[in-house]
């Protein structure tokens, strides 16, 4: 399973998944630190995508 890289540059990842996917809300990219299994758990019921799917998109992004 891949490790999930998102402290620090949060704010740039989400404007990215904004564009990509409009239907994106706030609540669906609210992230916490240490509730990173619950964002992607949002992030696979809106795009239809696996777990490592939505992890290695965020960490591309």
């Amino acid at each position: 399973m891949s490790n999930l890289s998102l402290k620090g540059t949060w704010n740039q990842i989400k404007g990215k998944a904004k564009q990509a996917y409009a239907d994106l809300t706030d609540d669906d990219l609210m992230y916490e630190e240490g509730k990173e299994d619950e964002l992607v758990g949002r992030l696979q019921k809106k795009t239809g995508k696996t777990r490592d799917e939505v992890v290695d998109w965020l960490n591309s992004l």
